[in-house]
């Protein structure tokens, strides 16, 4: 017989499952359905979901029914009621938990925008919600409740309240988001929270999903200190999430998760889970250590004349504004840096004057990097470029904007004498800081470099004559996968067929991976500017390698940072390993990408310094693609 959750709970660390929907999409369901209806509509593919979990060690698993309230489900016009839903979500795991594993009834938010508009719903509407779906899920025999990925604290609560009046005795799982800082992305505080939640009746507090592991056991931290009013859960993400070919990836591997969740388990978390992007494998690795306690890639270029003339035809005239005006007898190099998450832009412009001192080529501005809120890059580009007369690039996403609001933004570039935009997808909205964040993505990076081309032949998207040209040099990003390019190189072609004309690439920690990009894009006319990131600490290159999509930092490296007990000597290492890799590198790529670590200008100014005093040329690719402009 099974012991009662609580009792269970309190004995030993409880390995819950992980995801659901995203691993349905893995399994091959379209995305964008409606996942709580394959309880109806393919029953078996959810109890095969649950079997997995329960093969991988899960102890408990969740009903396949985040989102099966009358709000989310009211949208689809079936007839099918919520109840029956939410039933079927119970009766499918309860067959596959059989008398060994507990079911936990999974309900998220309702969707409703908080606060409530009073004039359109009331928290009885709310209330009458959730008991609708509580009431399905009690009589499908869970054993309790999760209430999770709560964003609203107030939200949250109602729920809390209908399902204690309902049963008094149920327990309740209770699971907010906090993105980072241990703060709600309304900026209340983790501790404030599961103190509220506590006192309506919840039997055990945490969190889940959010921006990644290291954000939530910093969460889990801070919560630590009330371990001994309640126990806590925490259901990490695998990482930020990418977007590739209109799907979300994400790249956390299962052995570094694990790492974290046995940290997160010293500091009072006794049921663990996985949420987005975690599969059964995670779930098998979380258990293990629970219970310890080059050949040249193949690629097909563009090849046809009629393709190649089309492409040209497509770039519009010579390579934009921004590459012209580089100095072309000498290594081209920008720095990004990040604009801040306030008003005081003091710091950016001093950093800005110090780097066009000291060599630089070209600032870049990122726009709301990790859908992060930011100072707008437009305006700070404008007021670095005439105060110090050095290029600058803004970074475009297409998630922030519309399709209006984008091509506005691009005629404000032209105007303010801005000469380059690198074209981005965008970092998905669900890792945002700031509440009721929507990503729009009416384009993709690859529409984005239609639309900027099209502006540089004087077109905007309707077609219709802006009555002068743009002249901006286009860039993209480009992840490069030693061990897999072709998928990305593909897309790199496609691209430079749509009118780009330099690539930054994501950060590139060792010389070989360099040689080999350059190789294979070769072939290419654009401008490859390899990421160059020095890395302040062991622990920072772990997250890098392991949370962040896109980017590996080899075991040596790692190894390299991991030899220095002292922060400060970490950081020294990372430093040198970059200069080691522009030595080995300034005499054959196009130029280089400088990352500023944590905005902290002074290291690429050091790095600058040392670039100029070498007298590097590079590949000479620049005059190249601008001669004959």
């Amino acid at each position: 017989m099974q012991r009662p959750f609580i009792e269970a709970l309190l004995d030993s660390p409880l390995l819950a499952d992980g995801a659901l929907g995203t691993y349905f999409y893995e399994k091959g369901v379209a995305l964008g359905t409606n996942t709580d209806l394959l309880n109806i509509s393919d029953p078996d593919l959810v109890y095969s979901v649950h079997e997995e979990y329960i093969r991988a060690g899960s102890q408990l698993i969740e009903t396949n029914t985040f989102g099966a309230n009358r709000f989310r489900l009211g949208h689809l016009g079936r007839k099918l009621s919520v109840r029956e839903i939410n039933q079927a979500g119970a009766a499918v795991a309860r067959k596959a938990a059989g008398k060994d594993i507990f079911v936990a009834g999974s309900m998220g938010p309702t969707g409703v925008d908080f606060p409530l508009d009073l004039e359109e719903l009331t928290e009885s509407d709310i209330e009458a919600a959730f008991r609708e779906q509580a009431e399905a899920l009690l009589d499908g025999g869970v054993d309790l409740l999760i209430l999770e990925t709560f964003t609203h604290l107030d939200e949250l609560l109602v729920a809390i309240r209908t399902v204690r009046k309902m049963d008094a005795g149920i327990p309740i799982v209770a699971q907010m988001v906090f993105p980072s800082r241990g703060k709600t992305a309304h900026g209340l505080d983790a501790l404030y929270c599961a103190d509220m939640a506590i006192q309506e009746g919840c039997n055990c507090f945490g969190t889940n999903c959010g921006r990644g592991v290291k954000a939530m056991l910093e969460a889990i931290e801070h919560l630590s200190s009330i371990r001994d009013r309640v126990p806590l859960s925490a259901f990490p993400n695998a990482g930020i999430p990418e977007v590739m070919d209109c799907r979300m990836v994400y790249s956390t591997p299962p052995s570094y998760m694990a790492e974290k969740v046995v940290e997160m388990v010293r500091h009072g978390v006794r049921l663990i889970g996985g949420c987005c992007g975690t599969t059964p494998a995670h779930i098998h690795e979380f258990k293990k250590r629970l219970h310890l306690r080059a050949k040249k890639a193949r690629i097909v270029a563009v090849s046809s004349v009629r393709e190649k003339e089309e492409a040209k035809e497509q770039k519009g005239y010579g390579p934009g504004g921004l590459l012209s005006a580089l100095e072309k007898d000498r290594l081209p190099v920008f720095v990004e840096l990040d604009p801040p998450p306030h008003l005081k832009i003091d710091g950016v412009l001093e950093g800005a004057g110090a780097l066009k001192e000291a060599g630089a080529d070209c600032i870049t501005l990122a726009e709301n990097p990790l859908a992060v809120l930011r100072a707008d890059n437009l305006s700070i580009a404008h007021l670095i470029k005439k105060k110090y007369e050095i290029e600058t690039v803004i970074h475009l996403t297409g998630r922030d904007r519309n399709v209006l609001g984008l091509q506005t933004q691009v005629m404000g570039a032209h105007l303010l004498g801005i000469r380059g935009i690198l074209a981005v997808t965008g970092d998905p909205a669900s890792s945002s800081d700031q509440p009721g964040v929507s990503g729009v993505f009416d384009l993709n990076s690859f529409g984005l470099v239609k639309m900027i081309s099209g502006f540089n032949q004087g077109k905007n998207l309707a077609g219709r004559d802006m009555k002068d040209r743009t002249d901006f040099s286009i860039g993209v990003a480009f992840s490069f996968r030693p061990n897999n390019p072709d998928l990305q190189l593909r897309r790199l072609e496609k691209k430079a067929s749509l009118g780009a004309h330099f690539v930054m690439t994501q950060p590139i920690f060792d010389a070989s991976s360099i040689e080999k990009m350059m190789e294979l894009t070769s072939h290419l006319d654009l401008l490859i500017l390899p990421g160059l990131f020095p890395l302040i600490s062991a622990r920072n290159a772990e997250f890098l390698h392991n949370e962040l999509p896109g980017i590996t930092i080899p075991e040596e490296i790692r190894k390299r940072l991991r030899r220095f007990e002292k922060v400060e000597d970490q950081r020294k290492e990372g430093i040198d390993i970059v200069r080691d890799l522009i030595e080995q590198t300034a005499p054959f790529v196009d130029g280089l990408y400088l990352i500023s670590p944590l905005n902290k200008w002074e290291v690429p100014v050091a790095l600058l310094k040392d670039i100029r005093s070498s007298g590097w040329k590079g590949s000479g690719r620049l005059k190249a693609l601008c001669k004959g402009e």
